[in-house]
């Protein structure tokens, strides 16, 4: 089919009737005006070539821009107070003839009336704790407090390049861990120089060693008048509290610990750390730093499972560590000594004289993906079988961010067999279950 700019040129009579093809369509039926009839004349008087006359029906057919005030205007000069559609609305043939593709008028889609239970969860436990800082034989130890201090006490400690809010805020604000704070008080303890803000620690402070930070929390017990506690580790945390449970037994009437190595520092462990330690004192939190403590806590390949989490961490890393404290936790960690712990009873050959094992109930977890899973199978060969149990939690390594639900149920079971606010728990259990399937119902309904 010929075609000009601007539209299309019918063609000659071809069926024997004078009828052209698609008159209909490209084609008005009118007959020719004057105008027209003239000019077709004088370009056949002056013999002019076919490129002239296109021309000619070039200029004839140009577009005309509009603006923006005849485009608000139909035909007769009316003013139009209908509003434009967001998106032509063409035609299957229209859009052929234009060479355009048709355009949903559903362009824009707008998300209403949604809202999230607890929008500022992260940001909350900071203002819900209350600060203290309790003074021990190293220095003092900041502890924040969450719950009610006449509830039973739930001692945390963090892990490394971490505080109580980047390492616990996230979990203990997750909906069944809010309702079991009811029933609960929360002490997070921090280590010297890690907590968020710290100064610079002076430069002839000696760090204290594994043994020495939880040594501190015989302070912190004696401080708020606690006589036995619940410990909640993770990582350096977890063996923190785990010295201490087997210093004082009676302190400790259950732990649930995640990550928890048990053993001294290898050698592969100890060189990594000890540059990562070296460059946090003199170039300050280097790439390298980053890299290794995201492997500490993710494992590898972490930003295929959770991208923003790990860009969330990774900037935590980057602005709210001060790299001078880090190096001398990094230090006391790498430094630290064997538990020394055997499941097997004192006496028995081939054993240690001191080797005890920890008489508390203890839960061991760690992640399918974490770095130390090794290390907790190696920790949980040393503990009582009969009132031990290890835990390995699938498709996550940063077990209390990537599956807190998970978490939460065990932790909520765990508390459970040990007799802690049996009837509360229960009834706690029963609103998560029916929660979750009216939650379950509705979603099926408005699929349906």
């Amino acid at each position: 089919m010929p075609q000009s700019e601007g539209g299309y040129v019918s063609l000659p009579a071809v069926n024997g009737n004078g009828s052209a093809i698609y008159q209909s369509t490209t084609e008005p039926t009118a007959p020719p005006s004057v105008f027209e009839s003239m000019k077709r004349a004088l370009g056949q008087a002056i013999k002019s070539s076919p490129n002239d006359s296109e021309e000619l029906l070039r200029t004839e057919r140009q577009p005309v821009i509009v603006g923006v005030g005849a485009r608000d205007r139909d035909k007769s000069g009316k003013t139009l107070t209908t509003k434009m559609p967001s998106a032509p609305t063409h035609t299957a043939e229209e859009a052929h003839l234009l060479g355009t593709m048709p355009v949903d008028p559903m362009d824009d889609i707008e998300l209403r009336s949604v809202q999230l239970q607890f929008p500022n969860a992260r940001g909350s436990i900071l203002e819900a704790c209350e600060q203290r800082r309790v003074p021990t034989d190293k220095g003092d130890v900041h502890v924040a407090i969450q719950g009610d201090t006449a509830k039973p006490a739930i001692v945390t400690y963090h892990d490394l390049g971490l505080n109580y809010a980047t390492s616990f805020a996230g979990f203990f604000n997750f909906p069944v861990m809010r309702g079991l704070l009811e029933n609960f008080c929360v002490y997070h303890v921090t280590a010297p120089g890690q907590e968020e803000g710290a100064p610079t620690l002076p430069e002839d402070y000696v760090y204290p060693t594994m043994d020495d930070l939880a040594a501190q929390l015989l302070f912190v017990l004696s401080h708020f008048g606690l006589k036995s506690v619940i410990g909640f580790g993770v990582g350096a945390g977890a063996n923190i509290l785990a010295r201490f449970a087997h210093a004082h037994p009676d302190k400790v009437g259950a732990l649930c610990l995640i990550n928890c190595v048990s053993t001294q520092s290898g050698w592969i462990e100890w060189g990594y750390q000890s540059f990562n330690a070296r460059f946090l004192r003199t170039k300050g939190m280097t790439q390298g730093v980053i890299d290794y403590l995201m492997w500490h806590h993710f494992g590898r390949n972490p930003e295929e499972r959770n991208h923003d989490l790990v860009q969330m961490y990774k900037q935590h890393f980057e602005r709210g560590v001060n790299p001078t404290n880090l190096a001398m936790l990094i230090n006391a960690y790498i430094h630290r000594n064997d538990l020394h712990l055997a499941r097997t009873p004192p006496g028995t050959p081939g054993t240690e004289t001191a080797a005890t094992t920890l008489k508390m109930p203890v839960i061991n977890i760690t992640g399918s993906l974490s770095p130390h899973v090794e290390d907790t199978v190696t920790f949980n060969g040393r503990l009582d079988p009969t009132n031990s149990s290890w835990m390995k939690i699938s498709d996550c390594a940063l077990v209390l961010e990537e599956q807190p639900a998970k978490l939460a149920e065990a932790f909520r079971l765990f508390l459970q067999g040990e007799g802690y606010a049996v009837g509360t728990l229960q009834k706690l259990a029963r609103k998560i279950s029916t929660a979750s399937r009216s939650s379950s119902t509705q979603i099926e309904l408005s699929v349906q």
